[in-house]
């Protein structure tokens, strides 16, 4: 029976795919760079932008924005070019990736936020670094590193958002990550709970502790507050009704 064809809507993707029978694909520096070399060299041809990436010994994660249609496009482009390269180094033959790639659409800011903090602190959760800035094969290492940040990554997420002000990067990429959102994004990717989870606050005693604010320093204060509790900031922001960088630009005023 043939494969049903994907439906590519225009928005971000979260792009997971492993090596064939959870082999390594990635076996030194050599590799990894290759495949960040691929990454942005092919992104403008196919309207892709690249918001975060991780890449593990054994598989890899990106989150990224496309165009209509562009999805398949980009990354057959990448595990193909990618696979004819390391059989060719470690003259091999037979396939490298374990089928198709993963890919799931992102649904609202929630899961956005979720996803980032998840791709960047993966390496941390595996233990192979303490800081995501440590890790050097991942998007975090250039939005907190002192290396020029590539030209793909010049209109993710982060930079769009932050800047260069790496303080409130790194508050926001150390944030904890809400547990009822990964719940559901561990559904649908089968993916293991990152670090620093929280425990599960409820979102209708966060809109009481907000009741009957008037003032902004009042409002500020509280949002810390919260923070410093346990809820995530993409909570905070929703029962408030603002962004969540408008939450973590407070955090790191406050704090």
């Amino acid at each position: 029976m043939p494969r049903k064809p994907r439906i590519e809507l225009a928005g971000y993707y979260h792009v997971i795919n492993r090596g064939v029978e959870q082999r390594v694909v990635f076996d030194d520096a050599e590799d990894f760079e290759y495949f960040e070399e691929l990454l942005c060299t092919y992104a403008p041809s196919y309207g892709v932008t690249i918001h975060n990436y991780c890449l593990m010994s054994n598989h890899y994660h990106l989150l990224i924005e496309i165009e209509d249609g562009m999805l398949s496009k980009f990354m057959r482009q990448i595990n193909m070019t990618y696979a004819i390269y390391f059989n060719k180094k470690n003259r091999r033959t037979g396939h490298l990736w374990q089928g198709r790639f993963k890919s799931w659409f992102v649904t609202d800011d929630a899961y956005l936020y979720t996803l980032i903090l998840y791709i960047e602190q993966n390496p941390v959760k595996a233990k192979i670094v303490e800081r995501v800035e440590e890790y050097p094969y991942s998007t975090a290492h250039y939005f907190l590193g002192k290396e020029l940040i590539p030209s793909c990554l010049e209109n993710s997420y982060i930079v769009e958002n932050y800047q260069n002000d790496k303080e409130d990067i790194k508050a926001f990429l150390y944030s904890p990550i809400d547990s009822s959102v990964l719940g559901k994004l561990k559904t649908r990717a089968s993916l293991v709970e990152a670090p620093n989870i929280d425990k599960k606050p409820k979102e209708e005693d966060l809109r009481v502790f907000f009741e009957d604010i008037t003032e902004m320093k009042e409002r500020n204060s509280k949002i810390v507050e919260a923070y410093v509790d346990g809820y995530s900031q993409h909570m905070i922001a929703k029962v408030l009704g603002i962004s969540q960088p408008a939450v973590n630009g407070v955090i790191c005023r406050n704090r």
